[in-house]
């Protein structure tokens, strides 16, 4: 250590220091710059994974409850009845101790447990709207606690506690609460006895004993059955309206008696706390969940043990997979951002170093060892960077509330020992003892050595980038165990760098080609800026600084661009127009007059119904394959698709007669039969339900199977377009849907059907086509577009509920991973393209002395300031004219070669991987602000060097 304080020479440290200021504090800036958005940046995509975590685990509702049931204790009487059990509430305790502890360290991240049970669907008979009713149990640690503001509390049946019932005798009475809105809406009071009946028909004695006033709306135990403060509209359908009664630990048992053995459910609902969910702790709760599952009780057995249920475990998976695509766009971005910073500070090294080449030689001939001199530059170097660092660092400590040190060290490491190492090569070349060769043989051998030399290198960055490219398809930008895989995530930049290096061997070309037709005109102004141009145009680190810094730019507005229209596209695909319309079970038979009062609304351009059958029973060979079965008006639909910006329907073969329904009679009012997705669940077919079901398909509604004609199965199949996920089933495909009392339905794949609402297996056939092959069309879903779509849609839906294209787009686009990524992706475009303007700015600096040097002397000949000025334009034009065209297609291109991989689908809510969008906008602003840099330049140069005097041009090395 004391030799090296020897070796120092503080005064040249201090004096170079105080001479370069302006460039040390270039550099200093760069990298505090840099360390802010590449330090702060992962704290706060952390931070952002949290709220993805809690936004998700709220947006799933019911789907993120962790359910536990059991079954009832069997209550066979000695008479061949069922006995009453007082004890039903106990036994609901139970199972909720039972249950915790089951949950062990699950329950820090659970919310209090919630006794539940549910009892099935009654229907209320009085009344013209569809309504439904529920008795419910609900029991909580505190709550929920109610008033009653008439009649009284639930009780027991008067008589024995254990009176037995019979099976076959009059239905058993049991006393219910309802809320103070529930009982005006149904206009009841405290002892009025309920009109219900279940979906047999069969009636039930439900009697109101009492209206309650919460004591605390807020309670969390009330949002296990919400319908019992307040009606609930689309719980049991669209259009229909539940309602909900209280029961009591008194009268549970009654309830139970009231419906069959295994009706009431026993239930304990644990829902998760999401105020204090993050993705550490959603990690241990996916591990624990899915241990829970496999070793619960199966539901199809008939012991009693604990039957855990959830679909958490699902809802953390997929915010999990939106998370990791999430991180690895953020990682490419910042790459790109270390990538260009990395570029721009090795030339303001090299501009550094050419400014101090004089002062180094000078100390290297005074006897100064390269070693001392790299101490010295090295000293200087670490301690603007790391003063610089510590700024940055602190900035983004205060921004993000935390500094990833490790994204800081590619910038670090290059302010630190890019100046040094251009400065001892410098003081090296200047002082070497080696001559150059006078034999031709020799200087021959040693140009192809160091082009030899080039090569290679730049085959080494060639080569980096296809295999980050290939590792970037293969494997993505996480490793397997959640860390950054860094040559994958450098992928886009090592492609835009080694699209520079292509550039770069192009510059020299076209300015040659340039000078050669300047050479042949009679405009000297040309002739000379076309041979600055040329004289300039093999400087590397200008050519690929400014390339990437572009191209990265652009890749940056495209990953922002890509996103929106996606998100954009998203919303469409789940609609299916700009508003969709799910109906009521039984709103078929209004459907053709609803669609045609909505046609004829004022700004609605068309509307169509439809039928979706979800995992409709299909068989393709001998292989069940349930699909999405969507019955469409073709030319119907085809239409409204062309109205909107999906992709079109192919062309059906149709039958020739009416379709269902008959047609609207209003401009772009369709027959029922159009196709498109129904988020929130869609109704099956009557008539088509799984082989061996005795009932209609899952989520249809109740009808009686179309007739097949004589002969139908027998006749031509059914034309059908179709999509399968694995490809397996294509153009020319037989298909057989399966029917329940009838021959199944064939089909013939002609072409290539759509992705509805995210669904891969997808069959498509046209409404009178399924008709006339024996298959009764109940539509179940409407589609509108144009302006005044929601706004019809809003005053006349009758019995449905709505899905709205804006509603749905603008959720997503708040969704805090979305808005994390497109804030990252224009604050790193906006700091990459600074970056290059930098850089600009270094290029034209480093080669001003040498220009004006020039062009000061040709003044001297009779060369007027603004042709001087248009020369100095013509010589830093082709690097701005690069930079504003080159590398925006660079970035294009890696855009297309890269984005796919990185999983935009997740972020965009879309079934495929959305096609790159150019941003034009951006790529306006690229066009505009290097030429503008080249005007601004030269002027700000001219001026300075405007008081230069003549001694000064014309003193040899003078500037």
């Amino acid at each position: 250590m004391s030799r090296l304080r020897t070796a120092l020479h503080w005064p040249s440290i201090r004096g170079r220091a105080r001479a370069d200021a302006r460039p040390l504090l270039l550099s200093a800036l760069v990298v505090a710059m840099v360390t802010v958005l590449a330090g702060a940046v992962p704290v706060l995509l952390r931070r952002t994974a949290d709220e993805a975590v809690r936004e998700a685990v709220r947006a799933a509702g019911d789907q993120a409850e962790v359910r536990v049931a059991a079954r009832w204790e069997y209550d066979d009487g000695p008479y061949g009845g069922r006995l009453r059990d007082p004890r039903s509430a106990e036994a609901l305790d139970d199972l909720r101790t039972r249950s915790l502890e089951e949950l062990g360290p699950l329950r820090d991240v659970l919310l209090p447990p919630i006794e539940f049970t549910d009892t099935p669907y009654l229907k209320i008979r009085n009344g013209t709207e569809p309504r439904s009713f529920r008795l419910n149990y609900l029991s909580a640690t505190s709550g929920p606690a109610v008033v009653w503001v008439s009649g009284r509390a639930p009780a027991a049946r008067a008589g024995d506690d254990h009176a037995e019932a019979p099976w076959q005798g009059p239905p058993w009475p049991v006393q219910v609460g309802l809320s103070e809105t529930a009982a005006a809406r149904l206009g009841v009071r405290a002892g009025d006895r309920l009109p219900v009946e279940d979906e047999q028909r069969n009636p039930k004695d439900v009697r109101v004993s009492g209206i309650f006033r919460p004591a605390d709306r807020d309670d969390p135990a009330w949002q296990a059955a919400p319908w019992l403060l307040d009606p609930v509209a689309g719980r049991d359908g669209a259009g229909t309206t539940r309602f909900g009664g209280l029961l009591t630990a008194a009268s549970l048992p009654d309830a139970r008696l009231a419906f069959g053995l295994e009706d009431v459910s026993r239930t304990v609902l644990f829902r998760p706390d999401a105020d204090v969910l993050t993705l550490d702790s959603a990690q241990r709760i996916l591990a624990a969940v899915v241990a829970l599952k496999a070793s619960s009780g199966s539901s199809a057995s008939r012991g009693f043990d604990s039957q855990w249920g959830t679909q958490l475990d699902a809802v953390l998976r997929d915010v999990r997979a939106e998370i990791d695509a999430a991180r690895a766009q953020a990682t490419v971005l910042l790459a790109a951002v270390c990538a260009a910073a990395v570029l721009v500070l090795l030339l303001a090294a090299q501009l550094l170093a050419g400014r101090r080449a004089a002062a180094l030689t000078v100390a290297r001939q005074r006897g100064a060892s390269l070693a001392a001199l790299g101490g010295e530059l090295v000293l200087e170097s670490a301690l603007v960077t790391v003063a610089a660092t510590a700024t940055g660092g602190l900035l983004a400590g205060l921004l993000a509330g935390g500094v990833a040190w490790g994204w800081l060290l590619p910038a670090g490491l290059a302010a630190v020992l890019a100046g040094p190492g251009f400065g001892v090569l410098a003081a090296y070349r200047a002082t070497r003892d080696r001559r150059v060769p006078a034999n031709r043989s020799a200087r021959r051998w040693a140009g192809r050595t160091a082009a030899l030399r080039r090569l290679t290198a730049e085959f080494a960055v060639l080569a980096a980038a296809a295999v980050a490219v290939v590792l970037l398809h293969q494997r993505g930008v996480l490793g397997s165990t959640g860390g950054t895989v860094l040559l994958p995530a450098a992928a886009p930049s090592l492609g835009v760098l080694a699209g520079a290096l292509v550039l770069l061997r192009l510059l020299p070309a076209l300015t040659g080609l340039g000078l050669r037709r300047a050479l042949r005109s009679s405009q000297p102004l040309a002739v000379f800026g076309a041979a600055r141009a040329a004289s300039v145009a093999g400087r590397a680190l200008p050519v690929l600084a400014l390339a990437t810094s572009a191209g990265l730019a652009t890749f940056a507005l495209t990953v922002d661009t890509t996103v929106q229209r996606g998100l954009t596209d998203g919303a469409w695909r789940t609609t299916g127009g700009d508003v969709l319309l799910d109906l009521a079970p039984d709103g078929a038979a209004i459907a053709a007059e609803q669609t045609r009062r909505l046609a004829s609304a004022p700004g609605v351009r068309h509307a169509v119904a439809g039928q979706v059958v979800d995992g409709a029973p299909l068989v393709v060979g001998d292989a069940a394959w349930p699909a999405r079965l969507v019955v469409v008006d073709s030319a119907a639909y085809r239409e409204l698709l062309a109205d909107t910006p999906l992709p079109p329907l192919a062309a059906l073969p149709v039958d020739p007669g009416p379709a269902p329904g008959g047609t609207t009679g209003a401009p772009g009012a369709v027959p029922p039969g159009s196709s498109g997705p129904a988020p929130g669940g869609t109704t099956g077919a009557p008539g088509v339900a799984p082989p061996g079901s005795s009932g209609p398909a899952p989520g249809g509604t109740t009808g009686t199977p179309g007739a097949a004609p004589p002969g139908g199965t027998g006749g031509a199949a059914v034309p059908a377009l179709v999509r399968s996920a694995d490809g397996g089933v294509r153009a020319g495909s037989v298909l057989r849907l399966s029917r329940q009392g009838a021959e199944p339905i064939r089909f013939t794949a002609v072409g290539a059907a759509p992705a509805v609402d995210g669904a891969e297996d997808v069959v498509v056939v046209d409404a009178a086509a399924i008709t006339a092959a024996g298959l009764a069309v109940e539509p179940d879903t409407i589609w509108l577009t144009g302006p005044g779509a929601q706004r019809a849609a809003e005053a006349n839906a009758d019995a449905a509920s709505l899905v709205i294209r804006a509603e749905v787009e603008r959720v997503r686009q708040d969704a805090a991973l979305v808005t994390g990524l497109l804030r990252l992706a224009r604050t790193a475009a906006a700091t990459v393209l600074v970056l290059g303007l930098l850089g600009f700015a270094l290029a034209a600096a480093s080669g001003a002395p040498d220009r004006w040097q020039t062009l000061s002397r040709l003044r001297t000949l009779g060369l007027r300031t603004g042709e001087a000025r248009r020369v100095a334009a013509a010589e830093l034009l082709p690097l701005a004219l690069l930079a504003a065209a080159g590398g925006p297609l660079l970035g294009l291109l890696l855009a297309r070669l890269t984005l796919a991989p990185l999983g935009l689908r997740l972020v965009t809510g879309q079934s495929d991987d959305p096609a790159p969008a150019p941003p034009w906008a951006g790529l306006a602003v690229l066009a505009v602000v290097f030429p503008a840099m080249v005007v601004l330049t030269v002027r700000v140069e001219s001026a300075v060097r405007r008081r230069q005097h003549l001694s000064e041009v014309l003193r040899v090395g003078g500037g």
